[in-house]
C-alpha cells in the first residue's frame, strides 16, 4: 500500500509561477493543429502581436518566442550587445544572479552591484555609477523588475530617471518575467529599451512563450552589434510577423491561449488587475504580521504584489515546512532559492486568483504552521480577512476618530 497521502479536491498551486491556468485559457488551447503558414493562423498571429503591445503598454514591436524566460533573457543580450561590452547589473536576488551568469557566459563584462536580497534596485546608486562612467563604457543597465525569489519589486521608472539624470546613453533592459500582467508596467512611458517576459506568470499560461518588447533605440543597436544569432534574431521574426507568421514553427496552441489570456486581462482592465494584486499582497502581509513572522522585503515601497516571501524562525527549515504543507493540505508553496534556500517560503498570490482562493491559501499556511510546530501566533487568517472585507480600514478610521 502506498504511503503517499490521498487528497480529494483541487491541488492548491501557490508558488509564484507557473501560476494557475484559467479554464477559459485551457479551452482556448484545446484546438486542432492548423497550418502555421495559412490565413487562419495569420489572423491569430496579428491578434496576439497587437494584443501583447497593450499588455506591455508599447507601440513598438513585441517579439514572441517559443521559449522560456531564460531564452528571452538571451535574446535581449544577443540582439543588443557584443562580446566584450560592459553592462551594469544589480544583485536583487536569485534571478538577477542567473541573468548575470548568462551574460558572462556570453562574454559580456558585468559590473555587479552587490545587494542583500531584501531590497530592490537603488536608483541613486545607478545614477552615481553611470555619472562616473565618463567614457560611456557601460552599454546597458540590466535590472529585474519583480524579483520572484525575494518578493521585492524595483521602481523601474525611477531607474529610468536615474539614467537620464546621469545623461548616459546606456540601454535600459528589464526582466519583468513575473511582473508583467500583474504589476503596473509601462514599457514606453518608463523609457525601457528591452523588456523581457514569459507566459507562465501574470499572463496565466503554461510555460513556453518568451517575449522581448523592444524600443526604437534597441532596434537600432541590434543592427550594429556583433553577437552571432539566428534563432533569437529580432529582425528575422519581425519580418515574418508582417504577414502574421514567424521565421520558424511557432507554439501555435499556446498562441491561442495567449489570445484568450490577453482578452481576460483587458476585460478586467489592467488597472483593476494591478489593484487586485496589491490588495492580495496587503492581505497576505497582514496575515504574516499577525503570525509574528517576518517579511523578507524590508522596504514598504517595494512589497511585491504577486508574492510574499516569509522568513522562517531561527532553527526551523522552510523546505521541511513546505513538505508538511504539501503532505497534509495538498498545497505547493514556493521554495527559497540561492542564498535564502531553507530560510524562506514564498506564497504566490498572482494571476487567476480571487478572495476565496487567497483565504484558502492562508488557512492552509496557518494550519501547516501549527502541524509543523513552527512558532507563531494565531489570527493571521482573520487579519487577512479584515483587509479583504475592508474592516481593517473601518477599524483604523474609528480609532482615529476616537483619538
Amino acid at each position: 500500500m502506498s504511503n503517499t497521502p490521498f487528497h480529494t479536491g483541487r491541488h492548491f498551486l501557490q508558488i509564484p509561477g507557473p501560476s494557475n491556468v484559467p479554464d477559459r485559457v485551457l479551452r482556448a488551447m484545446d484546438m486542432p493543429t492548423i497550418d502555421h503558414r495559412g490565413p487562419e493562423f495569420a489572423q491569430l498571429g496579428f491578434e496576439v502581436i497587437e494584443g501583447s503591445k497593450k499588455i506591455f503598454k508599447t507601440r513598438n514591436p513585441v517579439v514572441i518566442y517559443p521559449s522560456s524566460g531564460t531564452g528571452a533573457w538571451e535574446a535581449a543580450i544577443v540582439n543588443t550587445l557584443s562580446p566584450g561590452d560592459k553592462v551594469l547589473m544589480v544583485e536583487t536576488g536569485h534571478f538577477a544572479t542567473l541573468w548575470r551568469a548568462l551574460a558572462e557566459r556570453m562574454k559580456i563584462e558585468v559590473e555587479f552591484v552587490p545587494g542583500d536580497w531584501r531590497h530592490g534596485v537603488d536608483p541613486a546608486e545607478i545614477e552615481a555609477r553611470l555619472a562616473r562612467d565618463k567614457q560611456h563604457a557601460i552599454k546597458a543597465v540590466m535590472v529585474v523588475h519583480n524579483e520572484t525569489s525575494t518578493g521585492v519589486t524595483s521602481r523601474i521608472h525611477e531607474v529610468r530617471k536615474a539614467i537620464d539624470a546621469a545623461k548616459h546613453p546606456a540601454l535600459l533592459m528589464v526582466d519583468s518575467i513575473s511582473g508583467l500582467g500583474s504589476i503596473e508596467y509601462d514599457h514606453d512611458g518608463w523609457g525601457v529599451d528591452v523588456t523581457v517576459s514569459c507566459s507562465q506568470k501574470g499572463l496565466m499560461l503554461p510555460p513556453g512563450l518568451g517575449f522581448n518588447a523592444v524600443s526604437e533605440k534597441a532596434l537600432a543597436a541590434s543592427k550594429t552589434n556583433g553577437s552571432v544569432r539566428s534563432y533569437w534574431d529580432w529582425h528575422e521574426i519581425l519580418a515574418a510577423n508582417k504577414s502574421g507568421s514567424w521565421a520558424y514553427t511557432p507554439a501555435t496552441n499556446l498562441l491561442y491561449g495567449l489570445k484568450e489570456a490577453i482578452a481576460m486581462l483587458l476585460e478586467e482592465g489592467l488597472d483593476n488587475v494591478f489593484a487586485r494584486h496589491k490588495r492580495y499582497s496587503a492581505a497576505t502581509r497582514a496575515a504574516v504580521a499577525a503570525w509574528g513572522l517576518e517579511n523578507l522585503c524590508l522596504d514598504p515601497r517595494e512589497y511585491s504584489p504577486i508574492l510574499t516571501a516569509v522568513v522562517m524562525p531561527e532553527g526551523h527549515d522552510a523546505d521541511q515546512y513546505r513538505k508538511v504543507t504539501l503532505d497534509n493540505f495538498d498545497m505547493s508553496l514556493g521554495s527559497g532559492l540561492g542564498k535564502v534556500k531553507g530560510k524562506v517560503f514564498r506564497i504566490g498570490h498572482l494571476g487567476h486568483f480571487n478572495d476565496l482562493m487567497l483565504m484558502g491559501t492562508l488557512a492552509g499556511v496557518e494550519m501547516a504552521l501549527d502541524v509543523a510546530r513552527v512558532p507563531h501566533r494565531k489570527g493571521g487568517v482573520m487579519a487577512a480577512m479584515e483587509v479583504l472585507t475592508g474592516r481593517d480600514a473601518v477599524t483604523s478610521q474609528a480609532k482615529t476618530a476616537v483619538a
